[in-house]
């Protein structure tokens, strides 16, 4: 009888994840990769410290992901109530992301309204010679608007329950993801600034630099899509993994238009 009654009182619609080491390990990686990434940008020798910090934080996403798709397709422990939670959390997570680019837009507005007489009192400063919006900036726009609408394509097939679709678009969404993270770095080799040029340089390349690697976040986790997508993990009805993916491209979308019109073209 007490067994029973111990028993019933743990039944409950949520999901007690394991004890896991991907937290401390993801944590631990992103130190690595951002001091590594300080002391390269300052010239010094262990500044290839980034190199290591990537490589472990590859490591964390591939087993943080291997679990959490074990937990929900193998374990079924993805119930209704948990995925209301995962949705919940996931917004969250954008709206954070949401006043982490805030910051930068702030340091972009305040510079841009009140100049500093250093830099010539003008915006942009009197020395940058700045990109044209209606060159590379404006392929990439289109790129990765079209991006967001196969990625909502894939959506729609995913939900009419047609892979075949599913897949062709979500692979359309991925290749126009790396091309747009080629010729973002083609523009940064060609730029005639460099981050260390003032304020200018520092906003623009922290802003479209952060970007970029939210693209980079969002087509590796749109690659993880893809595979479920091929092994039948997604159903019609079970399948919040894509469509947090989908939201956080979406929002990658956004960004990168407020970067589009307020730093490459109000900002020039």
């Amino acid at each position: 009888m007490s067994i029973n009654i111990v028993k019933n009182k743990y039944k409950h619609g949520y999901h007690l994840v394991d004890l896991s080491p991907w937290p401390l390990l993801g944590a631990f990686s992103a130190f690595i990769f951002l001091f590594g990434a300080a002391l390269y940008l300052h010239g010094y020798i262990l500044g290839n410290l980034w190199k290591c910090g990537l490589f472990l934080i590859l490591l964390v996403m591939y087993g943080w992901w291997r679990d959490v798709t074990r937990e929900s397709t193998l374990e079924g422990q993805h119930t209704t109530l948990v995925q209301r939670g995962l949705r919940i959390g996931v917004l969250l997570f954008i709206l954070s992301e949401v006043m982490f680019f805030f910051g930068f837009f702030w340091a972009f507005f305040h510079s841009s309204f009140n100049p500093n007489p250093s830099i010539g009192g003008i915006w942009p400063p009197a020395f940058i010679v700045t990109l044209s919006p209606w060159k590379v900036p404006l392929l990439n726009t289109i790129i990765l608007l079209s991006s967001g609408a196969s990625v909502t394509w894939t959506h729609h097939a995913l939900v009419a329950g047609f892979k075949e679709q599913a897949v062709c678009a979500l692979t359309l969404t991925i290749l126009l993801a790396i091309l747009f993270t080629f010729i973002q770095v083609l523009e940064y080799i060609t730029a005639e600034f460099y981050i260390s040029d003032g304020i200018y340089g520092s906003v623009f390349y922290m802003a479209t630099g952060f970007h970029g690697i939210h693209v980079f976040i969002g087509t590796c986790f749109l690659t993880i899509c893809l595979i479920r997508l091929y092994y039948d993990h997604f159903t019609r009805q079970h399948h919040f993994g894509f469509e947090a993916a989908a939201w956080y491209w979406h929002f990658v979308d956004v960004v990168w238009l407020f970067l589009f019109i307020t730093i490459y073209w109000w900002g020039s």
